[in-house]
């Protein structure tokens, strides 16, 4: 009789929905489903947080119905706050894709603006680092290291390349006498502000200069001359003389770096970058 049982327990674990869950994490349509699953309780009990993620990892997969559901999410407010204009980022995504109920609600608000769905983003690159590495990269590692990270936060790698080589010639050590650290010399108050833990880690140190061009170049509208001044003398001073500050080393700073990177003008990067987008 207990073999019976332990067969019948085998049976309701590959029946269930999380070991669905674990075969349908690479197929969108599965991932949809499951999402179906914790969305109306079906077997297990409702997650609206749950079915938000996997709709969120299954529209960024492409999948037209889980744009629609996500659509229907913030339409209806399960689990996040009701958010129309959300709701028709998500509809008008799916609409275009082809989705019939989804352009059916793209004409009913037809008067309300999208706007992109800030949580559901792709996650940004895996990198591994070897001890070798972080004490001594060499400038075709860092190059391979910036070469991912920049698309994520939108911004050009010759121009994160340009103001390592201007920062710290590549030295992942560097320290300056204003305690400006590692290859894009952060200072504490800037690595906290982007959530650098550890700056003279050299992946995290390129991360959060590159969150701070993504910060400046969308605060100066894509003015790569602002932007070096800003990174330099910070944004403040660039404000405050509506330009290019009076500095010496900041004007000096400036033109150097363009020297490498002679675009006055750069695209500004989306709010959250890596995001699908349904303009």
């Amino acid at each position: 009789m207990s073999w019976l049982l332990r067969l019948f327990a085998v049976i309701l674990f590959f029946s269930s929905p999380l070991f669905a869950a674990e075969v349908a994490d690479d197929h969108p349509s599965g991932i949809r489903k499951m999402a179906m699953v914790y969305e109306h309780g079906r077997g297990v009990k409702k997650n609206y947080r749950k079915a938000y993620e996997l709709y969120c990892k299954a529209a960024l997969m492409s999948d037209v119905e889980s744009a629609y559901h996500l659509g229907f999410i913030y339409f209806n407010g399960r689990g996040v706050s009701r958010n129309l204009s959300v709701a028709l980022y998500w509809f008008r995504l799916a609409a275009k894709a082809g989705d019939p109920y989804a352009r059916r609600m793209v004409i009913k608000f037809k008067n309300i603006k999208p706007t992109k769905d800030s949580r559901c983003r792709r996650p940004e690159p895996e990198l591994t680092i070897t001890a070798e590495q972080h004490a001594n990269p060499n400038r075709q590692i860092v190059k391979s290291w910036v070469e991912k990270i920049a698309p994520n936060y939108g911004i050009d790698p010759e121009l994160v390349m340009a103001v390592i080589q201007a920062e710290s010639a590549f030295n992942p050590v560097a320290l300056s006498n204003k305690n400006a650290q590692g290859l894009m010399q952060l200072i504490p108050a800037t690595a906290e502000r982007f959530g650098v833990k550890d700056t003279f880690n050299p992946i995290q140190n390129i991360k959060g200069g590159t969150a701070y061009l993504h910060w400046l170049m969308r605060h100066f509208n894509g003015n790569v001359e602002w932007v070096l001044a800003a990174y330099n003398a910070g944004e403040g001073a660039v404000e405050r003389y509506k330009g290019v500050p009076p500095y010496r080393e900041t004007q000096n700073y400036v033109k150097m770096i363009l020297k490498k990177y002679p675009n006055k003008t750069h695209p500004i990067p989306g709010e959250h970058p890596q995001q699908i987008d349904a303009s």
